[in-house]
């Protein structure tokens, strides 16, 4: 079996972002670890290749909340894997069954250099499939994630999926913000993609008070390269609507 299949770095004191470096950079999603005072925050969990909860530094016998910003396949593999799971309201009920209809399982199956290492012995994206894993809490705009000494506000971020949803800590400004924005080209052109509502995400994003912004892929952001983003994205679709 493939070991070391995650790569852990510190972003900052008690932030953490774990990658999987040997699948394909369009399927490598971040993965977020965040302590609190009371229990420790997930973000988004991966393509599910590998056990991934024994993976992570979290604290042990502290509660944890894990959170899927969207159902996409490469953010919700290793969800089933805890307890307490959150997620988007728009499409709750679909982590029950994860169709590939909204995860889009189906394009890593056969996908080019899906993986440059194999996870297990005998392994083909042929066989993937995605576990079920059924929501606690359905998230909705303004609902709030406490972890005892922060707090994180839900925001709606509609564009690259329809249940894009984001994190923010309004004190901090620290922002957990999936698929909606990240360096590297954004993805607006799937089945259920809004270019319209992803237009009005970018403005929402420009009136945060953001600090550092967590992103699905890529590197994390400071305020200039989320406005650079933001405002590149709003120029290119000015006419495309």
């Amino acid at each position: 079996m493939a070991e070391n299949w995650y790569a852990t770095r510190m972003v900052e004191p008690g932030l953490s972002v774990v990658t999987e470096p040997f699948v394909h950079d369009y399927f490598s999603a971040n993965v977020f670890i965040l302590e609190g005072r009371e229990r420790d925050l997930v973000i988004d969990t991966g393509m599910g290749l590998r056990p991934l909860r024994d993976s992570l530094a979290l604290t042990p016998g502290k509660p944890v909340i894990a959170v899927a910003t969207h159902i996409h396949l490469d953010h919700v593999g290793g969800l089933h894997e805890f307890e307490e799971r959150a997620g988007p309201a728009v499409s709750a009920a679909a982590f029950a069954t994860m169709p590939d209809a909204l995860t889009y399982a189906g394009m890593f199956r056969g996908f080019p250099g899906a993986v440059t290492r194999a996870p297990s012995p005998g392994w083909s994206s042929e066989d993937y499939r995605l576990e079920p894993a059924p929501l606690g809490r359905a998230l909705r705009s303004n609902d709030r994630i406490d972890l005892g000494d922060r707090s994180f506000t839900v925001f709606a971020l509609p564009g690259h999926s329809p249940d894009s949803i984001g994190l923010l800590d309004e004190e901090d400004g620290l922002f957990f913000c999936g698929d909606a924005i990240y360096p590297g080209g954004l993805i607006d052109g799937l089945p259920d993609s809004d270019r319209r509502a992803y237009r009005s995400t970018m403005r929402l994003i420009l009136s945060l008070p953001i600090r550092l912004a967590c992103g699905g892929h890529g590197e994390v952001m400071d305020p200039g390269t989320v406005r650079m983003i933001a405002e590149d994205y709003l120029h290119a679709t000015d006419r495309r609507g």
